[in-house]
C-alpha cells in the first residue's frame, strides 16, 4: 500500500493520502493509514495488519486541463473528448493556490469519476507582488514574503523581484530556486 493508491472500504473509494509503516520488535508489522474520501472529503485514519486483506480498486490515469474554479467546485476539461466536468474544491482544499489556469493535470479517475488530482512536485510561478528590500538588510538566510499568480504567498530570500519566476515545491509550498527567463 502505497501513498496515492485507491482503496473501496465500506463500499467508498478512497485514496492513500499518508503512510506510515510500524515494525515493532513484539507482534506482527501493521500499517497506519489516513485516507480521504474525494467525494465527500471524509478522512478515515485505519490501522492495517499484514496479513488483512483490502480492495484495491482499478483506475485510470487521465490527463485534463483546468480551466478555472467557481468557489466550490474545480472545472476540468478532458483533452481527449473535450467533455467537461467538476471536482468539489472541499475534497482538494488548497490546489487552488497551486493549479494555474490553462495548464493540464493528470486526474486520477475511477468509474468515471475524479478521485485525485496529481500536481507536478515542482511549479514555476511568476511572482506579482514582492517588497522592495531594504538596503543593508542583507543579514544571511534574509527572507521575506512574496504573492505568485496564483494567490500563494511563499517564502523567497529577499534578492526576488516582483515579475521574476520562482520554482515552488507543490508539497511542502516551498521556494526552491529563481527561474531565469
Amino acid at each position: 500500500m502505497e501513498k496515492g493508491m485507491a482503496l473501496l472500504i465500506k463500499g467508498e473509494p478512497y485514496v492513500i493520502v499518508e503512510r506510515e509503516f510500524v515494525n515493532p520488535g513484539k507482534g506482527s508489522a501493521f500499517v497506519r493509514l489516513k485516507l480521504k474520501n474525494p467525494n465527500t472529503g471524509q478522512v478515515l485514519r485505519e490501522t492495517m495488519k499484514s496479513q488483512d486483506q483490502v480492495e484495491d480498486i482499478v483506475v485510470e490515469d487521465k490527463d485534463s486541463q483546468y480551466l478555472y474554479a467557481d468557489g466550490e467546485n474545480y472545472h476540468f476539461m478532458d483533452l481527449d473528448t473535450y467533455e467537461q466536468f467538476e471536482i468539489p474544491m472541499a475534497s482538494f482544499e488548497d490546489y487552488n493556490l497551486l493549479m494555474k489556469e490553462g495548464d493540464t493535470y493528470t486526474l486520477v479517475m475511477w468509474e468515471s469519476r475524479p478521485l485525485e488530482i496529481k500536481l507536478p512536485y515542482k511549479v514555476i510561478y511568476k511572482v506579482t507582488q514582492a517588497e522592495e528590500a531594504v538596503k543593508g538588510d542583507t543579514v544571511t538566510g534574509a527572507t521575506k514574503i512574496v504573492e505568485v499568480e496564483t494567490g500563494l504567498k511563499v517564502k523567497v530570500p529577499i534578492f526576488i523581484k516582483e515579475g521574476e519566476r520562482i520554482l515552488v515545491n507543490t508539497e511542502t509550498k516551498e521556494y526552491v530556486e529563481r527561474v531565469n527567463q
